[in-house]
């Protein structure tokens, strides 16, 4: 099979997952606009501050891919499993901090000044959204996993085959009935915390059972801690971990700070927020892929076909990512329309939209370098372009445009100015990361 049909199939495969689990988000986001504008509000806010914690998380574990994929293709099976069971320990880590944050964000409501009205119910959303942490993060193992063997069909059927459960939970639980009363954006989170269980249910019991697994021995005995081979997973997984706190606060940050604009800006920004990230998934997908073959290359002891996985990861990637950009870009007020039945919220979200397209091109360029980077052991360098791209130029720079003036334009007031500074930021971007990437590419040598 050729090097792109393999990097496709992954990809796709990888893609109709990933569509299933944003759509979790979709269904939310939705059925709280179809409930009440001031439940879209709340849910905006919460899920602002549930994915900051959780993708930097899930960051961490996503950053040990290469590592599995590497010992994959050096056909080290039981080194595969070992390495498994000692990211275990690194999750139960990750889930006590994360669990921390959730159930006391006061201090990011005080910094970003949310409004009283909203933080009770974002309270509440949070609290119940802590039990839906633990399961996240472990079927997340599962799911890289999976992704370093180049075997992401099952993950992909048990998110996707979830989907449906999660639908009829999220609407039956925000607008209540047979018993049940009506709970808004708390709702949604219930709904996820059930589903959340579900796939991790599903996913031990198909490691079990399934032969796809018996080579890395996964279900051998819990050997204690590992502290050099935790250290490695620290060497790659703070830093990549951190990158996507830094990568997705930045976004999510924007929802925090907008809300202070009223709920119709903060409904907006929220539809244009979710779609963006549905269009992330596509590049994110095929930055998976790429890094998964990229690494298994490099464990078989061949750069040169590494390289060659780059480039038509690249080719693919790139390709998709002009196509959807020019999509949203034509077609923003139908798109703006289906998510929210307020004229008024579709109408801002509709102008926005012609930021996200721009913004897309940006945002996939970035997501394929780090992946691969990340092959190469380079987590530190993408790790400080960031903060100063994203933090710096796109968030503080959406915050002085929007609330303070920025030379000869005034303070904006409106969730155009957010957008514009970090489409800026990620143009940055796209132009640092293929930089280090070359020089990490060129610089590589074969561990004797």
């Amino acid at each position: 099979m050729s090097e792109l049909r393999t990097i496709a199939r992954h990809a796709g495969t990888v893609l109709v997952g990933q569509l299933a689990v944003m759509a979790f988000g979709v269904t939310d986001t939705i059925v709280a606009g179809r409930y009440a504008q001031e439940a879209l509000a709340a849910l905006s806010v919460g899920s602002a501050v549930y994915i900051s914690v959780f993708v930097a998380l899930i960051g961490m574990l996503q950053s040990l891919l290469p590592i599995w994929a590497e010992l994959h293709g050096g056909r080290r099976h039981a080194d595969v499993g070992r390495s498994v069971r000692q990211a275990l320990y690194l999750a139960a880590l990750g889930m006590a901090a994360g669990c921390s944050a959730l159930l006391f964000p006061d201090l990011v409501f005080r910094w970003t000044q949310v409004p009283p009205a909203l933080q009770d119910v974002v309270r509440n959303y949070l609290s119940v959204l802590v039990l839906a942490l633990p399961p996240a993060l472990l079927f997340r193992i599962f799911s890289t996993l999976n992704q370093s063997l180049g075997k992401p069909v099952l993950v992909t059927w048990l998110q996707a085959l979830s989907l449906p459960f999660k639908i009829v939970l999220t609407i039956w639980f925000v607008f209540g009935g047979l018993g049940l009363p009506a709970q808004g954006a708390v709702g949604c989170a219930w709904a996820t915390v059930a589903v959340n269980y579900l796939m991790l249910a599903c996913s031990l019991w198909l490691i079990r059972t399934q032969s796809l697994y018996t080579p890395y021995a996964i279900w051998a005995r819990m050997e204690k801690p590992d502290w050099h081979a935790i250290v490695q997973f620290a060497r790659l997984g703070i830093p990549s971990g951190l990158s996507v706190m830094v990568e997705v606060t930045a976004f999510t940050l924007m929802a925090l700070f907008i809300s202070r604009q009223g709920t119709q800006a903060t409904a907006a920004h929220q539809v244009v927020g979710n779609l963006a990230a549905v269009m992330y998934m596509v590049p994110l997908s095929i930055a998976i892929a790429t890094s998964a073959r990229v690494s298994y290359w490099l464990g078989a002891g061949d750069p040169r076909h590494a390289r060659a996985a780059i480039r038509t990861g690249f080719r693919l990637g790139l390709g998709m990512t002009f196509t959807m950009a020019a999509v949203i870009a034509l077609a923003r007020g139908p798109i703006a329309a289906v998510y929210s039945s307020d004229p008024g919220v579709a109408a801002v979200a509709a102008g926005l939209l012609a930021w996200v397209a721009a913004y897309h091109v940006g945002d996939a360029t970035q997501a394929l370098c780090v992946f691969v980077l990340r092959c190469y052991r380079v987590a530190v360098a993408p790790l400080v372009a960031y903060c100063v791209s994203l933090w710096g130029v796109g968030l503080a720079g959406g915050y002085a445009l929007a609330y303070r003036g920025i030379g000869p334009w005034p303070a904006q007031h409106s969730p155009a100015s957010f957008w514009a500074a970090s489409t800026f930021a990620l143009a940055l971007l796209a132009f640092i990361l293929p930089t280090i990437l070359w020089r990490a590419v060129r610089s590589y040598r074969p561990v004797s």
